[in-house]
């Protein structure tokens, strides 16, 4: 790690570039789970970057479940994600990526409690199309982000709040690219974490439609980590 260095984009914060060279490295096996990384000077002295930005990137590799502090040690990869995260999506978007789900899990829960209470049966007819074609897209070997996303806009229309369709379609792009980048690594992996994810939306749906608000708010919470844990831990569902 020490011969990098850091290729200035002036598009991308500092922080995030870092954040995801440190990414690869740890994805790539470079710096395998339970290995320290190289202290704070270290790591400026590579990357020719401030001490700030290192802490920046460092706590946002934290706040993901990468890397772990120990106080007066230093920090130590957690774990690794799979090789898709890296594949699928450029290393520097990475950070934006997971803060994404993030908002949605803030988001979308209330979405699918207030589509459980006020869906009627043409919502329900819009979800379920969206989810047959998810089922679909997946089921023959395809991506199907924008299935995904529409699943999730219907939805949103469902809640009979305009203000959730408003926030959904202005993050269209950064969804629908967490979306691909999630059924990329999904389409990678077995079977049954294929089922999996299908299985999550199917249970979704089946709570708006039994009009089951508190289980479609859990549910849809659920869901969400569950894509946001499946993208950072190559163990997961393999």
């Amino acid at each position: 790690m020490a011969g990098l260095k850091l290729k200035i984009q002036k598009r991308e914060k500092l922080a995030d570039q870092l954040y995801g060279q440190i990414l690869e490295q740890i994805v790539s096996g470079n710096l395998a789970e339970g290995a320290k990384l190289p202290s704070e000077n270290e790591i400026c002295a590579s990357f020719g970057v401030s001490r700030p930005v290192v802490r920046e990137a460092l706590r946002k590799l934290q706040t993901d479940g990468l890397v772990f502090a120990r106080q007066g040690v230093g920090s130590f990869v957690k774990k690794r994600p799979p090789q898709g995260l890296i594949e699928f999506a450029q290393a520097g978007d990475v950070a934006g990526l997971l803060r994404c789900f993030e908002a949605r899990i803030a988001i979308e829960g209330e979405t699918a409690r207030l589509a459980a209470e006020r869906a009627g049966t043409r919502h329900h007819k819009e979800i379920e199309f969206a989810l047959r074609t998810l089922e679909q897209g997946i089921g023959s070997g395809g991506i199907a982000n924008e299935a995904d996303f529409d699943f999730h806009l219907a939805i949103a229309r469902a809640s009979g709040n305009d203000i959730f369709v408003t926030m959904l379609n202005s993050l269209h792009t950064v969804i629908a690219s967490s979306m691909g980048v999630a059924l990329s690594i999904t389409r990678t992996g077995s079977k049954e974490r294929a089922q999996k994810v299908l299985s999550e939306h199917q249970q979704i749906f089946d709570a708006i439609l039994s009009r089951d608000s508190a289980a479609a708010d859990l549910l849809m919470r659920y869901h969400l980590m569950q894509a946001r844990q499946r993208v950072t831990d190559h163990a997961r569902d393999k």
